[in-house]
């Protein structure tokens, strides 16, 4: 009887120490999602080459990985027409290389992908 318990109480231990181990795994996953990334594509004016806000903004259109048809948009937070790059996308996209923070959030069921901190640099051609 001593042994069936001795042996349930070791087994109970090992279980939460490979959960735990999990619990760190998925914590190093979302450390890596905060990293800081360097995107190519067209940097153009939310309002109006977009024709989606009000007021001037910006956003990055970068061609999918997986699928060169399908584009994906990210939404630069800035200060919109005050930035000094936002004269040269205004009325014409300009290629770009964008890097800042990819922060993703919901809203209407739709994933909203957005630069936070983004450094701009136009690309030559």
């Amino acid at each position: 009887m001593l042994r069936k318990l001795l042996a349930l109480l070791c087994g109970v231990a090992m279980l939460s120490m490979v959960a735990t181990a999990e619990d760190k795994k998925e914590d190093k996953k979302e450390d890596k999602k905060g990293e800081k990334v360097t995107l190519e594509g067209k940097l153009m004016c939310t309002k109006c080459e977009l024709k989606e806000t009000k007021v001037c903004g910006h956003a990055l259109v970068v061609k999918d990985k997986d699928d060169d048809k399908k584009e994906v948009k990210y939404y630069l937070k800035d200060k919109g027409a005050k930035e000094p790059y936002h004269g040269e996308v205004c009325q014409e996209p300009k290629d770009a290389k964008v890097t800042g923070k990819v922060v993703e959030t919901k809203k209407d069921d739709k994933t909203v992908k957005t630069i936070e901190g983004a450094k701009v640099e136009f690309l030559k051609k």
